[in-house]
């Protein structure tokens, strides 16, 4: 585990998710230290990635979200050797695993439905080649959930999805979340 993103993270617990050129352009105008891409295509990444950078910003690209991306490796070159992407999200084990080999920094995201999954994160959390961080969604859970994954969980655990207000952001934060993604530009400026 990369100990700057961490510190990054715990310096900026809010991290801008954009989702269009609107939302990036708002984005550069906070303080926050990482941004989410979560739209383009495989041609406007770079330029995304380069003015998020130039901003003296992490850029973490969401794979399973860009245009034109697909589910193997050579994605992950490109994402790190043409795009200069800091790291990536993705539900994508096979993905994170060779995020990690390359020097990216990986984030695995899970979504929570039931006991189950819940089961699967803690057990990814203990794998082998773990992610920098996991974050689960959506990130209004029950206090009590957080709680537990963070508890069990071997890296620091992000909440994101369905983060609209200040409130949502407190709970999870007070609960053990490391940080909280979101798109609500109100809230990238708590």
């Amino acid at each position: 585990m990369d100990r700057h993103f961490i510190q990054v993270l715990e310096d900026n617990p809010i991290v801008a998710a954009i989702k269009d050129e609107a939302g990036l352009e708002a984005a550069l105008r906070t303080e926050v230290g990482i941004i989410f891409i979560l739209h383009g295509n495989i041609c406007s990444l770079p330029k995304l990635v380069e003015r998020i950078k130039l901003s003296g910003r992490m850029a973490i690209v969401h794979v399973d979200l860009i245009d034109g991306l697909s589910n193997d490796d050579s994605v992950l070159d490109y994402i790190k050797n043409v795009a200069h992407a800091d790291g990536i999200i993705t539900t994508k084990l096979n993905l994170i695993q060779y995020g990690k080999k390359i020097g990216l920094y990986t984030i695995h995201r899970f979504f929570v439905l039931d006991s189950m999954a819940l089961q699967n994160i803690i057990k990814q959390s203990h794998a082998r080649v773990q992610p920098d961080a996991i974050e689960i969604l959506p990130g209004v859970l029950q206090p009590k959930i957080i709680r537990y994954i963070t508890k069990h969980s071997t890296v620091p655990v992000m909440c994101g999805g369905l983060v609209t207000v200040k409130e949502d952001v407190i709970n999870s934060l007070r609960n053990g979340a490391i940080a909280v993604s979101t798109t609500r530009q109100d809230i990238w400026k708590m």
